[in-house]
């Protein structure tokens, strides 16, 4: 029988409340009307998959935002639009992830980007009081900082050699499925968590 000996969390829908409509909602209000088509839980385009990669500066990213929309806005204005997505944090969860500390290695995996993860920040001193979500973890990998993001096979591959821990003795944890069969395609042990479910409420 495998033991789990490593677990990797993601962030939005796991460990993070995040609601994408709201985002989608304060954009619609700037004038990027077909907001939904660029950009959701399941889908990037390039704009969005440069940002989440490191391969566009905010700068850059701010000027294509304004190139569709009609009128003038300020990148302040798109900046809160964009993490209008953020909620809180679960702090059962965090505390959950306390418990597990002596039994597993812990670590974040997250498609992001420095925008967000400047705010998430934030919201995350704000929620628990505590100065660092990365303390919970022994190691944490962010998109932005990688050049590589999730589905793609070489981020799941980089982590494994990164951590240098081996697939079929880590499970995966994310809400996204597409995360999550790509993890499973190279062996890792997966759980697509659902909404209604909580890290805290599994069985490991």
């Amino acid at each position: 029988m495998i033991k789990i000996k490593n677990i990797i969390f993601d962030l939005g829908g796991v460990l993070l409340n995040i609601d994408y409509t709201k985002t989608s909602s304060a954009f619609r209000n700037l004038g990027v009307e077909n907001f939904d088509e660029k950009f959701s839980q399941f889908y990037s385009d390039e704009l969005f998959e440069k940002l989440e990669t490191g391969k566009i500066s905010e700068t850059n990213f701010y000027s294509k935002i304004k190139a569709c929309i009609a009128h003038p806005v300020y990148d302040t204005e798109i900046e809160i639009a964009w993490n209008a997505m953020i909620l809180s944090f679960r702090t059962e969860s965090l505390r959950f992830l306390e418990s597990m500390a002596p039994n597993y290695r812990l670590f974040l995996l997250s498609n992001t980007n420095s925008i967000h993860l400047r705010f998430f920040q934030q919201v995350f001193i704000r929620d628990t009081g505590k100065p660092s979500l990365d303390d919970y973890f022994s190691k944490c990998w962010y998109s932005h900082l990688l050049g590589l993001r999730k589905p793609g096979k070489e981020i799941y591959e980089f982590v494994l050699m990164d951590a240098d821990i081996r697939a079929d003795e880590t499970l995966f944890i994310d809400d996204s499925i597409n995360n999550i069969e790509a993890a499973a395609a190279i062996g890792i042990i997966t759980h697509h968590l659902k909404e209604g479910e909580n890290v805290e409420g599994l069985k490991y």
